[in-house]
């Protein structure tokens, strides 16, 4: 049988290393460097699939070149999709994602960037390297007994709340669906946004982006909090107002804010912006302040995880070029061919309530494939 073509864009060196470490000669596997976009759409011509990123923007020009094209699907190697049209993509291509790469990582750098804002390891590394081992300016706190709040609780937000009780913390949490039993076995209460705001030491963000959550934390929200806060965010970018967040940190209402994610970041990150100039006049703000610490969406980048993106990403293909059910589909059997419209009465509404949520544009569809 011959092998199949993927086109395998925003290619990094360890993509590179990895992806071919795991795929090990199954898949043909075309790396380029540059992103997806409507102007680069045309290189995955004569391929069978497309492998994309975060920043890669997959908009309906792109969609319509690829199906034009024959291409089958477009494996995201990511957990996010806010970057594909996915009404676009409907009845067209397949769209799958990663959905849970490595929680692990992602709570661990989020602990990391608390520990490292709360004993000021960022300043002391500069501090002793022109050989100053004064501690002035470096006092911190102890973690035990804080609030941790801590905001979504799917697997990264429990996998935090393990951290932050191993530390003693006390923690509020928030999500629209709470996990009763998981509270109890850590120890932790669920509570109200409003109450977290006003009583949480430290936030932390963990839930998805939605238009209740984009700017989430935002300047009446940010009046609600006590004076000298942290905010971590290693989520969405734009679960922060960032310009909110700003004044809240020149009124020292946040004393402290860890960033692994920027509301403009897909200009920006996993590039090398070293040698030029950037233009962003709030990136360049939110670097004036020695109490902010920005790391450039690395938070998942551990070998585990990218060996667990690598090994989901490529059994996605495999079960789309197999022809078999795609375990990681976001929209619900995209590529097949429109069926008729038929009748559903009161049980469709009786089935939708217990289908997925990111399966909204497919739901009456996997009505019909049932009746």
């Amino acid at each position: 049988m011959k092998k199949k073509k993927i086109a395998f864009f925003d290619a990094k060196p360890y993509d590179v290393e990895i992806f071919d470490e795991v795929n090990n000669g199954e898949f043909v596997l075309k790396y380029f460097p540059r992103h997806l976009n409507s102007d680069t759409a045309y290189m995955a011509r004569d391929y069978d699939g497309v492998c994309a990123f975060v920043n890669d923007k997959i908009d309906k020009k792109v969609i319509k070149e690829f199906f034009e094209s024959g291409i089958k699907i477009i494996a995201l190697r990511s957990a996010g999709y806010n970057n594909v049209d996915i009404k676009a993509a409907y009845e067209k291509l397949h769209v799958t994602i990663v959905p849970a790469y490595s929680p692990n990582a992602v709570a661990e750098h989020t602990t990391a960037l608390m520990l490292s804002l709360n004993r000021r390891i960022h300043k002391a590394y500069y501090r002793t390297k022109d050989n100053k081992f004064s501690i002035n300016g470096f006092l911190g706190f102890d973690m035990k007994g804080k609030t941790v709040g801590v905001i979504g609780t799917g697997k990264i937000g429990k996998a935090v709340i393990k951290i932050m009780r191993g530390f003693e913390a006390e923690v509020l949490a928030y999500d629209k669906y709470e996990d009763g039993k998981y509270a109890k076995k850590e120890g932790f209460e669920y509570t109200t946004l409003d109450r977290l705001f006003k009583k949480f030491d430290i936030v932390t963000l963990h839930c998805p982006l939605t238009k209740e959550t984009e700017h989430l934390i935002n300047a009446d929200n940010i009046k609600k909090m006590k004076k000298g806060v942290m905010v971590v965010n290693t989520g969405r970018g734009r679960l922060i107002d960032i310009k909110a967040l700003i004044q809240g940190l020149k009124s020292k209402k946040i004393g402290y804010a860890g960033l692994d994610v920027y509301e403009e970041e897909d200009k920006y990150f996993f590039e090398d912006f070293s040698e030029k100039r950037m233009g962003d006049d709030v990136l360049a703000r939110l670097h004036t302040f020695n109490n902010v610490i920005i790391t450039s969406h690395q938070d998942f980048f551990t070998k585990e995880a990218i060996t667990a993106i690598a090994e989901t990403t490529l059994k996605n293909l495999r079960e789309a070029f197999r022809g078999k059910t795609l375990t990681n589909e976001i929209c619900y059997r995209c590529g097949e061919k429109p069926v008729k419209k038929r009748k559903t009465g009161n049980a469709f509404e009786r089935l939708k309530k217990h289908i997925p949520r990111r399966r909204y544009y497919c739901v009456q569809r996997v009505w019909r494939r049932y009746v």
